[in-house]
């Protein structure tokens, strides 16, 4: 739920201590299910299991929770689901772009939810193609702010694919080109550099900067849509200033 504005990192943040973390540990663990089911069960040879576990581990989820899940991804565990990808477009109230990303074993119902967020939150579906040309696929690290300094980070990781290094509230976000993320997180590794999360993401291209209250009305809709199950990541065109990310920050 990072990676798309100032208040990214403001909300990974959010999501780590949440009261609702038990339904933020069974979206980790959907993703870890899904990866090993799709490339495997051995982290080694699959980055995107490595990362799904990382983060899983990065969130507290119980590793009895995640050993589970891998079992169940790989089929040496009965149990497992079939989860389709589903991408919705929309617009959040002034006109900013939201993509949401499901990862659901009940399409009719992951449709109702999103609807539903939309309607309540004064936002709006939109046809395919509507806002998805305003993101791009991108890697992105998140570091925390202790780790390291902006030009550490960079000489750390340049030669491996980083294009961006950026000091976003109380952590550190490394854009890659998305074949680039692994490289970038092995070369953050070897330099014994600690991470939050590691991911493909959809970054805006063009943004939308608000004030306090347009983003509270956007951050409402992001909360709406993240309380279904089916509803995996959210990203949006949203951008706000330092000062209204404190302002944020202090609610």
């Amino acid at each position: 739920m990072s990676g798309h504005s100032k208040w990214a990192t403001t909300k990974h943040k959010k999501a780590a201590i949440d009261a609702k973390r038990g339904k933020l540990f069974a979206k980790l663990i959907k993703n870890i299910e899904v990866a090993a089911k799709v490339g495997g069960a051995d982290l080694n040879g699959n980055p995107t299991l490595f990362d799904a576990v990382q983060k899983a581990k990065k969130s507290s989820v119980p590793n009895d929770n995640i050993q589970r899940a891998l079992k169940r991804g790989s089929g040496a565990e009965a149990g497992g689901a079939d989860y389709l990808n589903i991408t919705y477009e929309g617009y959040a109230p002034g006109g900013v772009a939201v993509l949401v990303e499901c990862l659901t074993d009940n399409k009719n119902r992951a449709a109702s939810d999103v609807r539903t967020a939309f309607n309540k939150s004064g936002g709006q579906l939109a046809d395919p193609g509507s806002v998805a040309y305003l993101f791009s696929r991108k890697g992105l690290i998140i570091v925390p702010q202790e780790a390291g300094d902006e030009d550490s980070l960079l000489m750390a990781t340049i030669d491996a694919g980083a294009e961006e290094v950026e000091l976003i509230g109380d952590a550190f976000q490394i854009l890659s080109e998305p074949n680039d993320l692994v490289a970038v997180r092995t070369a953050l590794q070897d330099a014994g550099i600690d991470y939050d999360s590691a991911e493909v993401v959809f970054y805006p291209t063009m943004k939308m900067e608000l004030d306090a209250d347009k983003a509270r009305k956007v951050i409402k809709l992001e909360d709406a849509l993240d309380d279904s199950d089916d509803v995996q990541n959210v990203y949006t065109n949203m951008d706000v200033s330092d000062a209204v990310l404190q302002e944020l920050n202090e609610e």
